[in-house]
């Protein structure tokens, strides 16, 4: 009796989630990819701890949603692309302010600027990451004293064109451990749990309430954030 109690939230788990010590389910074309974020460089005189320390990516075929959120003052930046209504948002929130920007199809997302350039060259490396076979490359950033990073990708998650509107828009998989730039600020993800799930479609739609602004007053807050 109690051996047949203690497998049923082994099961609950087995179908729901697979942990990176675990092997993923390979080659899903819908679900959530949950990262750990670490900062490096300037972060500003804001403590870390009330900085975003996690990345929920959702992915649902072509259609993927970045969610970068803080739980102080209820802030953080979501990048949107939905390649079938013509989608590439940008949203910014902290406390009550809400703007977002439209970005076009292939143009990077704002806050980048940092990461403007990147040269990107693929290695022989390979590793495995949350059960997902990955493959390596080593990203360079002219604008930042020519740093260089190691990222690593699968391509055994369906999502198409995964990285539009990205500096990593040339990686044809799915990124598992990776880095992004934000002025004096590294911000390193890395992946540690992937989901099977379904994705609701509006996660995927347009937020409503947000206020549209321009690129550059889009990247001024987003600079303010990250360098508090």
């Amino acid at each position: 009796m109690r051996l047949s109690f203690l497998l049923v939230p082994l099961l609950i788990f087995a179908i729901t989630g697979y942990s990176c010590k675990d092997n993923g389910s390979r080659f899903i074309k819908e679900g959530e990819i949950h990262y750990n974020i670490e900062y490096a460089g300037n972060t500003g005189p804001i403590p870390t701890e009330f900085l975003p320390h996690n990345l929920i990516v959702s992915f649902k075929e072509n259609k993927i949603l970045f969610e970068m959120l803080s739980s102080f003052g209820n802030s953080g930046i979501l990048n949107l692309a939905n390649p079938e209504k013509g989608i590439y948002d940008t949203y910014f929130s902290f406390f009550t302010v809400k703007y977002f920007y439209e970005s076009k199809q292939d143009e990077i997302y704002p806050g980048f600027e940092s990461m403007k350039n990147a040269v990107i060259k693929k290695t022989s490396k390979t590793s495995t990451i949350c059960g997902f076979n990955c493959k390596s490359a080593e990203i360079t950033f002219p604008k930042c004293d020519n740093k260089s990073f190691e990222i690593w990708y699968t391509n055994e998650i369906n999502v198409v064109n995964p990285n539009t509107c990205t500096p990593y828009s040339s990686i044809d998989g799915v990124l598992m451990s990776f880095v992004f730039v934000m002025g004096p600020t590294e911000l390193h993800f890395t992946a540690e749990t992937v989901y099977k799930k379904d994705i609701p479609d509006n996660q995927f739609e347009r937020r409503a309430k947000f206020i549209r602004v321009s690129r550059d007053d889009i990247n001024k807050f987003i600079n303010k954030m990250t360098n508090i």
